[in-house]
């Protein structure tokens, strides 16, 4: 065997060896691997607050690395989906509607706000009094954005969201309902419909609240029209108490008829005529 044939004997050797360890290593590694995950899955399985802690340092970690790829995306999404506004941001007559009825309602006047901003908004557009949406909204769920009766009708407005399915699709389906801009908007779309019908908006509201063919609306077309009333005075300026009531006003009583009609004039007796006036009588 020559020398070149010893070298290539050697490195042979060695190259064999080489391989026999690594797979050695990667064996043993993979087996180490594998104990691991068995002893992580056990862990996590025996003990659920250790799964939570990590759960939530990744979450706190992926935000992390979020807010440093977009640090001025990250918090404006929230912000502009917040229905609320800057009171002494709106026109004069705005802002005291929207003062008073945070008040009444005690209810933000931030939210409350946006709310007014939005009505005057889609009135201006729709030709309907601001004044009219607001008082709707304020008899139907005291904006309460997530009201519902007992027959279904949801949000502010308080829409049939069954009946009006159609008017959710635009802006993303039937739990839309629950957004108050989207409920509102849907509810005077509504509102129009119903007015347009009766040709009134005293009829209007009829349709509104289901009293149409009855009749019977139990006061709540004088609700909100007193409401409206209430409001229209905040925006011109005048004060307005904030329990003031929005009670349908109690009927007039009857007049009492005399009991024998026969027995009273239907027209006073004239006075004595003076002795011109009996000859004019005469003649």
């Amino acid at each position: 065997m020559t020398s070149f044939q010893s070298m290539l004997s050697g490195l042979r050797t060695f190259g064999s060896d080489i391989a026999h360890g690594l797979f050695e290593i990667t064996h043993s590694g993979f087996a180490m691997l594998g104990l691991a995950v068995v002893f992580a899955t056990v862990t996590l399985a025996v003990q659920p607050q250790i799964r939570e802690q990590g759960e939530q340092q990744l979450m706190e970690w992926l935000r992390s690395r979020q807010l440093a790829a977009n640090p001025e995306d990250f918090f404006v999404g929230p912000i502009e989906r917040a229905t609320a506004a800057d009171p002494s941001e709106l026109p004069k007559q705005q802002a005291q509607v929207a003062y008073w009825l945070s008040k009444k309602y005690r209810v933000a006047p931030e939210p409350i706000s946006a709310l007014v901003a939005e009505a005057y908004n889609i009135g201006r557009n729709s030709k309907l009094d601001p004044t009219l949406i607001l008082a709707v909204m304020a008899i139907e769920s005291g904006f309460n954005p997530f009201a519902q009766s007992s027959v279904g009708a949801q949000g502010l407005m308080q829409v049939m969201t069954k009946i009006h399915v159609d008017k959710y699709e635009t802006a993303g389906g039937n739990l839309a309902a629950f957004d108050p801009v989207t409920n509102l908007r849907v509810g005077v779309k509504v509102l129009q419909e119903c007015i347009s019908r009766a040709g009134s908006i005293e009829g209007g509201l009829r349709y509104y609240v289901g009293a149409a063919i009855s009749g019977e609306d139990g006061g709540y077309v004088a609700k909100v029209l007193a409401e409206q009333l209430h409001l229209r005075q905040v925006a011109d300026g005048r004060q307005v108490a904030i329990n003031a009531s929005n009670a349908p006003p109690a009927p007039a009583p009857a007049r009492a008829e005399p009991e024998d009609a026969a027995a009273v004039p239907a027209v006073a007796p004239a006075a004595s005529a003076t002795a011109p006036e009996r000859l004019a009588l005469n003649n």
